[in-house]
């Protein structure tokens, strides 16, 4: 027996060195960590469990033949985090440069199925190379896999992409197809074709960060959900990230224990500027009503005139989304409506109620809006909310013009409560435009115009600019003094607590893509 266990505990050792230690000191001289470093922080102290470490490729083409490392380039297992069940797989760069082939596709599956079998998140630490390009076609087919599973895990349990190097060509795909992606600054990148194919095929001159690093993805494209300066940073957003999340699709978020007091807020009663046309902080907002110190902001960096993001109401979970004023107005816009519309689909699926708060002046025009195709994407933020079954509950702080107003989850598209502070005003435009449309006739023959627009427009303000018509109506279910609001929002998510409603029956709908 012994010689066995001798030979076994062999194999595991070799196993453990990874790609050797000259690689394994390249790879901390890059400023990264290995791919068992990774999973050592990531999980709770001892409770990762390998499975596949013996793993080999088959392959014996282009000299592959004298490159057998166990494991074959990614370390794949279950541990927990803060006691919860996760199933995990980490890339290693220094085995064939954390390359994609058969057998490393197939050990990625093997946890993508056990997970989606128990109900449990899968994260994915990714460092690679990309295809094995030795093994041809099963490198491909071994990507088309995943992606497969990704779909049909979409919804059904978190997927989590961290990007913690190199993520090229096909490989990119898979972390799309998760749920929330974090990238690390200046160590990690993401483009479906490199720096070299970019010059050779159009002529631009572009670094790999420039191109596709973790700043770019997180401004520009809006692919990447989280940035963090270096790795022990992006393991510790994980960790906090799985926090709010459920185990499944049919579960609940974690509760944490919360001990209310005096919930009056009254540093909203003076929050918002005396001059409507002057820009506040939305975030001033969202921290005043939320629990001290739970938010988690998602997406930070992109269309930073709509916030979106994580935190706690009386230790429950719920999802943000809010207009910001003092990035262009609040306006919606393409990318604005995309970020809140794939945020508010992930909180339906995971059962995070909505919290909305609305100052929004319309939608954002031009034909550069237009040409790229406002009408759709605009569509999708009106498609995601109209479909959300969990609670959703609207508070208008300020304006709420035109079909904004219908779009962030108004009463018209489901929303369960809306709330309207005493500033809101709820109207088809501000007041100086419908003026301008609904008295023109009146302002022309004015012998002085601007007089008569001043008169008119007042005129439109009284009628219209105010909570009160649509109260009226019963669109806005109640005007609240501002620093209620933490009160009604913690009675509103009680009251809603058991909500049970359901989609008719479908195969899917088509939202407008």
């Amino acid at each position: 027996m012994k010689e066995h266990v001798d030979r076994l505990e062999a194999m595991q050792a070799r196993a453990l060195e990874g790609g050797g230690a000259i690689r394994v000191e390249s790879q901390h001289k890059k400023g990264k960590l290995t791919a068992r470093e990774r999973l050592d922080l990531l999980l709770d102290e001892g409770s990762f469990q390998e499975i596949g470490q013996l793993v080999t490729h088959r392959s014996t083409s282009f000299g592959l033949g004298e490159q057998v490392f166990l494991g074959d380039g990614v370390i794949t297992g279950y541990g927990r985090i803060e006691g919860r069940p996760v199933y995990v797989f980490s890339q290693d760069f220094t085995v064939l440069g954390g390359s994609l082939a058969e057998a490393h596709a197939e050990k990625i599956c093997r946890i993508m199925d056990l997970a989606m079998q128990n109900g449990a998140p899968v994260i994915g630490l990714n460092d690679s190379g990309g295809a094995r390009i030795q093994e041809g076609v099963v490198s491909l087919g071994g990507y088309a896999d995943i992606f497969y599973r990704n779909v049909r895990s979409s919804g059904v349990i978190p997927q989590i992409s961290a990007i913690l190097g190199p993520c090229a060509g096909g490989a990119v795909y898979s972390p799309a197809l998760t749920d929330l992606v974090l990238m690390t600054e200046g160590t990690s990148y993401m483009f479906v074709t490199g720096p070299n194919v970019v010059r050779t095929v159009t002529h631009e001159e572009v670094t790999a960060e420039e191109l596709g690093g973790a700043a770019t993805h997180a401004s520009k494209s809006g692919v990447a959900h989280f940035t963090a300066p270096n790795e022990l940073e992006a393991i510790r957003e994980l960790r906090r990230l799985m926090s709010y999340l459920p185990s499944n699709c049919e579960e609940e978020p974690p509760v944490v224990p919360c001990a209310l007091g005096d919930e009056r807020r009254p540093i909203l009663d003076a929050i918002l500027p005396e001059n409507p046309n002057q820009p506040y902080d939305i975030r001033e907002v969202l921290n005043a009503v939320i629990d001290p110190d739970s938010s988690m902001e998602v997406h930070a960096d992109y269309a930073r005139n709509m916030v979106i993001g994580f935190a706690r109401v009386e230790g429950h979970v719920v999802g943000c989304v809010a207009n910001q004023p003092a990035v262009l107005a609040g306006v919606l816009d393409i990318d604005a409506s995309l970020k809140a519309a794939r945020f508010v689909r992930f909180c339906d699926a995971f059962n995070i109620p909505l919290l909305v708060f609305v100052d929004v002046p319309g939608f954002l025009p031009g034909t550069d809006q237009e040409w790229r195709g406002i009408i759709d994407h605009g569509a999708k933020l009106l498609y995601a909310f109209s479909e959300a079954t969990v609670p959703r509950i609207t508070v208008i702080t300020r304006k709420a013009y035109g079909g904004a107003y219908d779009v962030m989850n108004s009463k018209h598209i489901g929303a369960d409560m809306n709330f309207a502070w005493p500033t809101a005003e709820i109207a088809v435009m501000g007041a100086r435009g419908a003026a301008e449309i609904i008295f023109k006739g009146e302002i022309a023959d004015a012998g002085d115009k601007a007089a008569k627009w001043k008169e008119k427009e007042l005129e439109y303000q009284e009628r219209f600019a105010h909570p009160y018509e649509a109260a009226a109506r019963g669109f806005v279910d109640e005007v609240i003094r501002p620093g209620d609001t933490r009160i009604k929002l913690i009675e509103a998510l009680r009251m809603l607590r058991n909500k049970a409603t359901s989609l008719p029956r479908k195969k899917h709908g088509n939202i407008p893509l």
